[in-house]
């Protein structure tokens, strides 16, 4: 298996556990009776872009290589 096809479960895991992360602090937030947290992107958008752009690496280097990778 190829770097970034090995990456991509793990950009899945990190993101997922992120995602959880900021909905926590959200929710703390609330029950504090506070306005959440300011977020710059949501973990979910992030995550896509980072699995997205690893199939597209992934797909680039498997069809240049010839599937030696």
């Amino acid at each position: 298996m190829c770097v970034f096809c090995a990456a991509i479960p793990v950009a899945m895991a990190v993101g997922a556990s992120a995602k959880k992360s900021q909905q926590d602090g959200a929710i703390k937030a609330e029950l504090e009776g506070k306005a959440p947290p300011r977020k710059l992107i949501s973990a979910g958008k992030a995550t896509a872009v980072a699995v997205a752009g690893l199939a597209v690496a992934s797909v680039i280097v498997h069809t240049q290589f010839g599937g030696v990778i």
